[in-house]
């Protein structure tokens, strides 16, 4: 399985947590919200709930078709049934085996965590994440950036003389877009802290941690969004 592959089966089952969906409807989110995903196409997406299908992750169900499927113009027009064909009618739906292996993918905290599209899925779906695992991730990305930050500043030192200004340009950007998104991942380490500290310290903090263990103590703010980690001068 390629990576890409499994980021993939990781967003689906995660998705598919939350509520049963169509495949146009997966397709939908996984474009909307997961913006790693903006790219793909159903000739990606179905291969991968077959093979979901097939392990006992998932299993199909009969349903309606989507309300906002959209609509099919052209010369040779087919009936509608034919165009939404058998996939827009099945809904996809988690298995408890299913949950099991999601939740196992959550628990995950390697190096592949780390690195810039799995980080991305693994962070949107941060809320059903312990807050154990939530630190071991964002710590070891923290670390991943800055072995990258000290190697493209090594680079940049020993290159400088010898690049133009626009090239020169380039790798600072590519530099700040690091160092952009350590200052973010600081903030939000330091918001887990926070909130951990908070619940330990207050009155029924143990029922507290419990209860808020898929959540944390991270404070919802304006704009709080991974950096888009398909920016190639940040790699």
């Amino acid at each position: 399985m390629s990576r890409r592959s499994g980021i993939l089966e990781f967003a689906v089952l995660g998705l598919l947590r939350e509520s049963p969906m169509h495949g146009y409807e997966l397709r939908k989110r996984l474009n909307t919200s997961l913006g790693i995903f903006r790219a793909f196409s159903y000739g990606t997406l179905y291969p991968c709930l077959k093979t979901l299908v097939a392990n006992g992750w998932l299993i199909e169900e009969p349903g309606a078709a989507p309300a906002d499927l959209p609509p099919t113009t052209g010369r040779a027009v087919a009936p509608a049934s034919s165009l939404a064909g058998r996939r827009a009618k099945i809904v996809y739906r988690l298995t408890a085996e299913g949950k099991e292996h999601f939740e196992e993918l959550l628990s995950h905290t390697g190096p592949d965590s780390w690195e810039d599209e799995h980080f991305a899925a693994r962070f949107a779906f941060f809320g059903q994440t312990e807050h154990e695992v939530r630190m071991r991730v964002l710590e070891g990305r923290r670390s991943r950036l800055e072995e990258r930050l000290e190697k493209m500043r090594a680079s940049l030192a020993r290159t400088r003389e010898r690049l133009d200004d626009y090239t020169l340009e380039l790798q600072r950007h590519g530099m700040e877009s690091v160092e952009r998104e350590v200052r973010w991942l600081n903030e939000l380490i330091e918001s887990e802290r926070s909130g951990r500290d908070q619940q330990r310290s207050s009155p029924g903090g143990e029922a507290q941690q419990n209860t808020a263990g898929e959540t944390g103590g991270l404070p919802r703010r304006r704009g709080d969004t991974p950096p888009d980690p398909s920016d190639d001068t940040a790699k």
